[in-house]
């Protein structure tokens, strides 16, 4: 689905979207009725109804979607050439948490490939859209949970694979690269935080075998914020939970950020 035309609202890009706090994250994004959100998906159906039902709920008509496979960085490239307006946030939700290792067609492992560069290379191919946008920014939606990285091993190659060990690492990524990406991009006024949503149940929970303990609308919370509030416009480089910043013990030794960054940027 492509966008035709130009509008004045700001437009916000959520990924994920069509899961339990992807949809929180756009719905209250267009609640607000001063964004234009594009829900990236991939799942057509799911993306297509779901535009429906934020249309009916937020009386918001300027919701639409698009479709991307996250762990493709061909799909994101043609996405990003395909989009040809200014670009207000972008909020890189998508994640899995596959039960058994598998590969992308390039052959690299699915959860990193989804959950880690998916989430670089969305930054990196619409960055020419975020500097068009004053004010712009870019959440990297992380999790208290992250540990265990092996900057040896990213892909499980050695390591016996399970979905707990992989999910993890790769949000402990997700908060160490949004440091990095901070520093390169302050200087064309580019934000990049990392949040922490709450525990929603969602098809992530499920695949971890655990249940969620908040709704998906406070669990999505931090991310509209950070993606929305004028207040957080000034911050980047940094971990938030309930809208709070926090200490992140994960960033604080730039030199493994840096290795980490150049591993994932010769992919």
């Amino acid at each position: 689905m492509n966008l035709i035309g130009k509008l004045q609202d700001k437009n916000i890009i959520v990924t994920g979207a069509t899961g339990a706090i992807g949809e929180a994250i756009a719905r209250q994004i267009a609640a607000k009725g001063d964004y234009r959100v594009i829900l990236a998906a991939r799942d057509q159906n799911k993306a297509q109804v779901l535009v429906e039902q934020i249309v009916h709920v937020t009386g918001s008509s300027n919701v639409v979607y698009e479709l991307v496979d996250f762990s493709s960085r061909a799909s994101i490239q043609a996405f990003s050439e395909r989009w040809q307006e200014p670009l207000y946030a972008l909020v890189n939700n998508a994640v899995i948490a596959p039960g058994t290792r598998k590969e992308t067609l390039q052959g690299i492992e699915l959860q990193f490939a989804t959950n880690v560069l998916g989430y670089l290379w969305m930054t990196i191919d619409f960055l020419e859209h975020l500097k068009s946008c004053a004010g712009s920014r870019v959440v990297n939606v992380a999790s208290n949970y992250a540990g265990g990285l092996d900057m040896d091993d990213l892909e499980f190659k050695r390591r016996r694979y399970d979905n707990h060990s992989a999910y993890r690492q790769s949000k402990q990524a997700n908060r160490m690269l949004s440091a990095a990406l901070a520093d390169r991009l302050a200087s064309d006024g580019i934000t990049v935080n990392a949040c922490h949503p709450g525990v929603a149940d969602s098809q992530l929970t499920a695949a971890l075998g655990t249940s969620g303990r908040d709704s998906p609308d406070e669990s999505a919370r931090t991310a509209v914020w950070l993606a929305t509030h004028l207040d957080a416009g000034d911050k980047t480089g940094k971990y938030f939970v309930n809208k709070r910043e926090i200490p992140d013990k994960f960033t604080t030794n730039k030199h493994e950020i840096e290795r980490l960054l150049k591993i994932c940027l010769d992919y």
